[in-house]
């Protein structure tokens, strides 16, 4: 599997466990606020070989491994690369926007957590990611987690564009899920040519909205 990016050491990215993060390169999304997006190039990416080693290194050290990116399951050999984690005694945790319900499909029974990104309500995703794509392939994605067995999160990067009503609707259209968590959104240029953030109390009213619909909401970020 193709790796562009490696944070050795988290205490953020899988609840509950001290992971390491791998990122992969290449999204079929194009968010504009994305702070990953200097991942996604293929010409730079990682030795496998260095990969090994740490994970190898950090047995008994570290309990998981996040694979997020870009998005991975654009990764063909996806699947493989979670056995051979899996393999040597690590749990793992999948990022992923969703939008490749088949591959989520595959994987679903190889990991131990999945954090889905919902990126806006219904019918208004496109105008997040840039261009037009299916979203009812998210929607399949959130459904089948929803009637799974493998533990996961939905989350939101609560972008300057989003209302406290979008989050709303988000939260009707997801209601009963296990968790959801509403995370900051973080300026990525310098010259300041982007929105700066939401306050904290309208993040926090999303969250207090959110709420009816899901019981377990969180915000991060703050």
């Amino acid at each position: 599997m193709d790796i562009a990016g490696h944070i050795k050491n988290s205490f953020l990215d899988f609840p509950g466990l001290i992971s390491t993060v791998l990122f992969v390169p290449g999204c079929n999304m194009d968010c504009w606020y994305c702070h990953n997006k200097p991942l996604w190039r293929e010409d730079n990416l990682l030795d496998p070989a260095d990969i090994e080693a740490f994970l190898l290194s950090r047995k008994g050290f570290i309990d998981g491994v996040v694979i997020s990116g870009g998005e991975p399951t654009l990764q063909p050999d996806l699947k493989e690369y979670i056995a051979y984690i899996k393999n040597l005694g690590y749990r793992v945790k999948l990022d992923t926007n969703g939008l490749k319900p088949d591959v989520v499909r595959g994987v679903m029974g190889d990991v131990d957590y999945i954090a889905m990104d919902i990126k806006a309500p219904p019918g208004q995703i496109s105008r997040v990611v840039s261009f037009d794509i299916d979203e009812e392939k998210i929607w399949e994605s959130a459904d089948m987690l929803m009637a799974g067995d493998t533990d996961y999160e939905f989350r939101t990067t609560m972008m300057p564009l989003l209302t406290v009503d979008d989050i709303r609707r988000i939260a009707q259209r997801i209601k009963g899920a296990k968790k959801y968590a509403l995370q900051q959104y973080r300026k990525t240029d310098e010259q300041g040519l982007y929105p700066e953030p939401l306050s904290e109390s309208i993040v926090r009213e999303a969250a207090k909205a959110a709420g009816k619909y899901i019981d377990d909401v969180i915000v991060r970020g703050i």
